[in-house]
């Protein structure tokens, strides 16, 4: 396929660069996995990419930062967005059951046992991963920039999805335990005030043989952290004064209720590095199903396609679903 043996010292050399440059614009942006942590995981996983991708993927990794997001923002603008986030995997079982075993991995199946409407309802995020790597697939088959720019975003944001063990469960924000509000924890508040800590150095992505299992076994790591997600908070909250657990922060003009840095840390320390491990994972995860696209597609010549900016429509495009996310008025799930 390619050969890495020049591509490592690329990758420890200018990874640091771009990482500084990076975080540079942490004091204007909302760092969470949602947002910021979106844009880490897709511009880190550039890096991963051998030097036959590396060159055009650099040259817009800016684009493909900034548009890790757009999926989020489509939930303001497009029905059937939402549910391409996540899978409430546990839905579909009682008290001891294997939901990995009851639910057939294949589309079709799935349907066939479940209904197409209620794989919809609790989400489809395994599936639509599928079908967005087919379709950089494709772009790449076509040389396609706006639509390799664009799956590519798209790609880094579902994986990064798919990471989050509260992604994969009905109680995905605690609502059911009383513990509404930890998929913000998790997710942002413990990427917010811990990320520089973490180690982004990766390695390099590989090739996945069979795409579909390794989606599945991405989510079942997910879902297999679930229950300590959940009941490391609730032994801290029994644990902690309850005048500790919340604090309030300045964030622009607004003042907001927070968790406390205390508690977030302590909770952060108690789960022993997991949400590094499952961000460093899904970084890895996305350089690899980008990098298998293009291998299947035929692995095209990428540096033919450089200096090949976004089109005007596809801006335009971009634009339109940021107009519709500063609406305020969003489609489907969307959790604080």
């Amino acid at each position: 396929m390619v050969n890495w043996s020049n591509y490592r010292w690329t990758f420890l050399v200018i990874l640091p660069v771009f990482l500084i440059a990076f975080s540079s614009k942490k004091e204007h942006q909302q760092k969470k996995w949602g947002f910021f942590g979106h844009q880490r995981i897709n511009r880190i996983a550039t890096f991963t990419l051998p030097q036959e991708m590396f060159g055009f993927y650099k040259e817009h990794i800016e684009f493909i930062t900034e548009h890790a997001v757009d999926p989020d923002k489509r939930r303001y603008a497009v029905d059937g967005e939402a549910q391409r986030h996540y899978i409430d995997i546990d839905h579909y079982v009682k008290a001891g059951e294997d939901p990995f075993e009851l639910m057939p991995r294949r589309w079709d199946d799935a349907i066939a046992k479940f209904t197409e409407d209620t794989l919809q309802a609790y989400g489809i995020v395994p599936w639509h991963i599928e079908v967005m790597k087919f379709r950089l697939q494709r772009a790449f088959e076509s040389q396609n920039v706006d639509l390799i720019l664009k799956y590519s975003a798209d790609i880094g944001h579902y994986v990064g999805d798919a990471h989050v063990p509260l992604h994969t469960t009905e109680n995905y924000n605690g609502q059911m335990t009383n513990q509404k509000g930890i998929h913000g924890l998790w997710e942002s508040r413990l990427v917010e005030i811990n990320d520089e800590n973490y180690d982004y150095f990766i390695g390099k992505s590989n090739y996945i043989d069979d795409m579909r299992s390794f989606i599945w076994e991405s989510v079942k790591a997910s879902h297999l952290a679930v229950d300590s997600v959940l009941q490391i908070e609730r032994d801290l909250t029994a644990e902690m004064d309850s005048d500790m657990k919340y604090s309030f922060e300045r964030r622009g003009n607004v003042t907001a209720r927070v968790y406390s840095y205390e508690f977030s840390q302590a909770y952060h320390k108690r789960m022993n590095g997991m949400v590094e491990r499952r961000l460093r994972s899904a970084i890895l995860a996305v350089g690899s199903i980008w990098y298998t696209a293009w291998v299947d597609a035929g692995q095209p010549d990428l540096n033919k396609l450089q200096n090949t900016p976004p089109s005007d429509a596809l801006i335009e495009d971009m634009k339109s679903i940021d107009e519709m996310y500063h609406s305020g008025v969003h489609k489907g799930r969307i959790c604080d």
